[in-house]
Order: C-alpha cells, then structure tokens, then sequence
C-alpha cells in the first residue's frame, strides 16, 4: 500500500470516501461478482437506485470497497462487496440504519464485527440457477396477486411471527403459492426484483407446519423460478449451508453453488452515532480540496 509520511508520525495509509450516483460505474464494479452482488444490481433499478447510499472506499494502493445502504423494500439493508481494510473505512464513517439486514462475504464479517453485532454468523451458500439449468417441478402452485394479501399475512404468521405485507410488496415481486381447500398452505417469492436490470433474489419460502414434507415448497419455488428465468438474466438464493434438505430441493430444481457468504440482522454497535458523525466531520475538513472524505491510517 502507497504510504505517506507525516511529521512526527510513521508511515499511514491514506483512504479516500465518497458517495458515487453513476450506475454505469457501480455497474461495472458490482459486475466482478454478479451472483453474489445480485441485491445490489437489482438495486440499480430506476424505481429504487435512490432509495439507497453507494459509498466507495478506496486506498492509496487502488484496493477498494462499495458499502450500499438500502433503505426500501422490507427494511434497511447493508450489502458490502471490496476490500476488508477499505470496507472498514467505510463503516466507520457511514455506519447506517441502526438496525439492517446485511450481505457480506466470509471474509468481511471480522470487520463488521467492528461495528455491528451479528445476530445469524452462519455460513450460508449463494446459489444461481439459469433458463439451461432449471429443472421444473410441476404441482399446484398458481401466482399470487394483490388480493391475496390477507393469506399470505395469515401463513407467515403461523409461527409467532407478525408479517404485514402490503400491495407494493407484490406489485414488484414474484409470488406463487399452494392452496389446500382455499388455504394457502406454501408459498415462495422473491426478495427483490428488477424487470429492468433481470435479476431476482428466491426467498420467503415456507410452508404451513401441518403441510410439511408433500413439496408444495418445492411447487412454490419451482412456479417462481419458472417465472424469473423467462425474465431475468441472473436469478439466485441464499440457503443455509448445512440445511441438506433445502439444498437437495434447490439442486433438483438447476440451481448450481456460487459462493459463501453471510445474511444476517445486522445491529450497529454505536446506537447514537456520535462517533461516526465526529469521524465524518473529520475526513470531511481533511478531504475539502478534493471533494471527497479523507481518513489516514
């Protein structure tokens, strides 16, 4: 790494911070990585491009990192893809939502750690399945529309946990469910999709307890796929790594092993911000010739 000296100090790394608005150019950043930066490139999207922080860190050396904050959809996100030591940079300045649900590479999660705490540190496999490699599994899955939003609500909910999902939730997503005398019982969908950028995100998979082991699941997320694969250039999922049978129901299905990574809740460690706004200011004055925010290491 380019080092530079300064009276009194040793050697020290210079990083420079800024907030990019080219698509084109966090395009071909996130492009390095499609399968695992798909959240980020559906995020590219018109509709949602704005709805969301693009923070660039990079060092004197050229090693960099892209730290997106994401504030539509289900709730805050952190996706982060680049270099730990620049990505540290970036955290440190743009901490982000208090509470958020992060994407990140193994080898980030030490630096996360720094400043948030991960409540899911399992290992969990990106997966990615294309037109040539799906394999359809047909069954009774129909796609689910707005006027479905009080069964879906009511499915998701079975366990305890409150769901509230809305008619813009649907409207730009991919549903499909299984029904048992008017019940929906399974249900598959995406967590996000963009017609105009072709890349969807599988997820949201489950199944009412008392219909479990029948594959309505494995109907659900086959009727999705089906529909995302006609549409979209790059589709993907993330499922736990020792979780065996889902991995055996997506393999069936054509999807192929990417990656590994971690998704997780995300809480940041500094509840105030105090901290990050005085660092801010700081490489903010340091940084006032070149437009840009300064840190020195």
């Amino acid at each position: 790494m380019t080092a530079v000296s300064r009276e009194g100090d040793s050697a020290k790394a210079i990083y420079t911070v800024e907030q990019l608005s080219d698509r084109d150019e966090i395009r071909a950043m996130l492009s390095q990585e499609r399968a695992y930066s798909a959240y980020a490139l559906a995020q590219l999207d018109q509709r949602t491009f704005y709805d969301a922080e693009w923070v660039l860190s990079r060092g004197s050396d050229g090693e960099q990192a892209l730290l997106v904050h994401s504030y539509g959809g289900l709730g805050p996100a952190l996706f982060a893809i680049g270099d730990p030591a620049a990505l540290d940079v970036a955290m440190g300045l743009h901490p982000g939502a208090r509470f958020s649900f992060g994407s990140l590479r193994m080898e980030h999660r030490p630096v996360v750690e720094k400043h948030y705490a991960i409540s899911r540190p399992r290992t969990m496999q990106r997966m990615q399945v294309t037109a040539e490699s799906f394999h359809p599994v047909h069954g009774p899955a129909v796609r689910l529309e707005s006027g479905d939003l009080s069964l879906i609500n009511k499915l998701y909910s079975q366990e305890g946990t409150a769901t509230a999902y809305r008619a813009e939730h649907l409207e730009h997503a991919v549903y499909c469910g299984a029904f048992v005398g008017g019940q929906l019982v399974a249900i598959a969908g995406t967590h996000t999709f963009s017609r105009s950028q072709r890349v969807a995100v599988v997820g949201n998979v489950y199944t009412h307890p008392e219909y479990r082991g029948r594959g309505m699941a494995t109907a659900a997320t086959s009727a999705v796929t089906a529909e995302l694969v006609r549409s979209c250039d790059l589709v993907v999922l993330t499922v736990e790594a020792d979780n065996s049978p889902a991995l055996a129901v997506y393999e069936k299905l054509g999807y192929e092993y990417v990656c590994n990574m971690h998704e997780t809740p995300l809480v940041r460690k500094e509840p105030v911000g105090v901290l990050s706004f005085a660092r801010r200011t700081m490489a903010t004055w340091r940084g006032r010739k070149v437009g840009k925010e300064v840190v020195i290491r």
